[in-house]
């Protein structure tokens, strides 16, 4: 039944388990401590960035055509939330010198958030109704702000004030910090794994049969998904928001060490973002269920630019902090609601195999804001006209979704595989 608050209110804690990988170990302590304690360099980590973006990228498809297919979406979200807090707990081991052992764990971790969300951002068409999905979307966003920067927080603690704790040093209080992610991961993914339904299928099979399945599914994706012409060009503008949206968070704390902020400024600015996230994620989604979801995605890629703009002419820290309130304002509404209308636009047999073709195409098509950047920087030699370029990508994201008629969409998706137009052929099992 949709709209259940028990699954809902358990759908949206996942959020708030898996964004303690996000916060501690992708964007605050693990870059710093890979170099530091292990013994890496930026290129180092750079590159478990890049193989762990190819490997979800490749795979993600293939095993959402797998699971719409048999029905079994919580299992393969099970399997990499177990991969990604075991791969977070054993980061606790590598030391000075264990670069290649890090990276693969790192890699292993980013696998599981990225594979996991996949199958999480499918479960979204089974516990909320369309009316319903920018709100329960955007709850999801906020719970992984307010749980992400909770336990950041207490992270941090760990390692600036390791003695506390009764830890020797700071590098005690990183390593602990990394299995406190692993545990904080798994205990709050417990109450969706036990409370959240999904469509029934009838549909089982061995895994040779699955994968095989899973291949002729997602080569039926990539020949079909052209008919449906409205998702097409969301797909489009989506591809440009993603690229915009994933070089302001990427370069962001590299932008900022390279006009001279402060370490203790930029992980100051990425609590602001957690914590200004919160409200403002749920306020994002109140107001695209009032207002629309293209409404406010429109709003939020204004805001990214004026970001973009001010970020040219920021000079200190002050500066850094404004433009990150301004990013927790708009990042996770925007992300989803974007999530939000795509469920709307796609199959409803087929949201796991949809959600991993978008994430197949969004991963690949993402090194573009970082090149843009890159070849400013090289062609320009200031960093201040490589931000100022990410522009480009909220433009063209603004200018395609102009094109696209969700409602339209929707009549689209359903007819296809003649579901009514009121969805009530998907009831979950129960």
């Amino acid at each position: 039944m949709w709209d259940d608050r028990k699954s809902v209110r358990s759908w949206v804690m996942y959020d708030w388990a898996n964004s303690a990988f996000a916060t501690t170990i992708m964007a605050a302590v693990m870059p710093i401590y890979f170099q530091k304690g292990i013994g890496g360099t930026d290129a180092g980590w750079a590159f478990t960035q890049t193989a762990s973006a190819v490997v979800i990228a490749v795979l993600a498809p293939l095993l959402g055509a797998m699971a719409d297919h048999y029905g079994n979406k919580k299992a393969y979200l099970r399997f990499f939330t177990y991969l990604g807090a075991a791969a977070s707990v054993c980061l606790a081991f590598p030391g000075n010198g264990d670069v290649l052992f890090a990276s693969l764990l790192v890699i292993l971790g980013m696998i599981g958030i990225g594979g996991g969300g996949t199958f999480y951002d499918a479960l979204l068409n089974d516990v909320a109704s369309p009316a319903n999905r920018e709100k329960v979307s955007a709850r999801g966003y906020a719970m992984g702000y307010l749980g992400g920067g909770l336990l950041l927080v207490v992270n941090l603690l760990l390692i600036q004030k390791p003695e506390t704790f009764g830890l020797p040093d700071s590098a005690a209080g990183s390593k602990l910090s990394f299995v406190t992610v692993g545990i904080w991961w798994l205990v709050f993914s417990l109450p969706l794994f036990r409370n959240v339904k999904e469509t029934a299928s009838a549909t089982r099979g061995r895994l040779g049969g699955q994968v095989k399945e899973g291949i002729r599914r997602l080569g039926e994706t990539a020949r079909q998904i052209r008919h449906y012409p409205e998702l097409w060009k969301y797909m489009i503008a989506y591809w440009f928001l993603f690229d915009g949206v994933n070089t302001v968070i990427v370069m962001a704390t590299s932008y900022g060490t390279t006009i001279g902020i402060e370490d203790s400024a930029l992980i100051g600015a990425l609590l602001i973002t957690q914590f200004v996230g919160y409200p403002a994620t749920v306020g994002f989604g109140a107001l695209a269920a009032r207002l629309g979801g293209k409404t406010m995605l429109y709003a939020s890629m204004a805001t990214y630019l004026i970001i973009v703009v001010l970020g040219f002419f920021m000079t200190n820290a002050l500066h850094f902090f404004v433009l990150a309130g301004l990013v927790g304002l708009v990042q996770g509404g925007s992300q989803a609601t974007a999530r939000a209308i795509y469920s709307r636009l796609i199959p409803p047999a087929r949201t796991a195999e949809f959600n991993g073709f978008l994430t197949f195409t969004s991963r690949f098509f993402s090194f573009g804001g970082p090149l843009v950047f890159g070849l400013v920087k090289i062609f320009t030699d200031s960093s201040r006209y490589a931000i100022l370029a990410v522009a480009f990508f909220f433009v063209a994201a603004m200018a395609m979704l102009t094109f696209v008629n969700v409602a339209k969409g929707e009549r689209e998706a359903l007819r296809a595989f003649g579901e009514p137009a009121d969805g009530t052929a998907r009831s979950p099992s129960m």
